[in-house]
């Protein structure tokens, strides 16, 4: 659907992931739904991500841009900015989401743009503005995430290897 793009990192959050052994881009993507949607993150920071999403592909039988498929790119960039937010101890779990959707859109790309409202240390909550290609606006979205402490991934390791042990 298009070319792949990298997702641009500010350096501080390079530099807070340096050395965990974790795949950014991987972790701060849109997920098995995502891939499938065409949702592309293109900037992520704690105060600013943004994502593109295609409409084709992603419509209701009338032929517009199906407002799940808005909800779904609204969710994921507040998902990852709480999760940028909360840092490699958190995890951000979504807990409310609501969109007013403005207009129609029949073709093209949309673009999200993801903002915080609220960054705390249990919550954060995210505006989403969501745009075509006119820069007209077809959805405002908000969001608002836990932010749960994260397991070790080294924990998860060692309960892997006790349940599954070398025969």
């Amino acid at each position: 659907m298009g070319e792949q793009r990298s997702t641009v990192f500010p350096q501080e959050v390079l530099d807070q992931y340096a050395g965990l052994g974790i795949d950014l881009v991987e972790l701060f993507s849109a997920g098995h739904l995502g891939h499938r949607m065409g949702i592309e993150i293109v900037e992520a920071a704690p105060d600013r991500v943004v994502g593109t999403l295609p409409v084709e592909g992603n419509t209701q039988p009338y032929g517009l841009l199906h407002g799940g498929a808005s909800a779904a790119l609204a969710e994921t960039l507040g998902s990852v900015g709480a999760m940028l937010h909360g840092g490699p101890g958190k995890l951000a779990v979504g807990v409310d989401l609501n969109c007013t959707h403005h207009r129609g859109v029949r073709s093209g790309v949309v673009t999200g743009v993801a903002t915080p409202v609220h960054r705390g240390r249990s919550t954060a909550t995210y505006e989403i503005m969501i745009t075509d290609e006119q820069d007209k606006r077809v959805c405002t979205a908000r969001l608002t995430c836990l932010l749960r402490e994260a397991p070790d991934p080294r924990s998860q390791v060692d309960e892997v290897t006790a349940a599954h042990p070398a025969r």
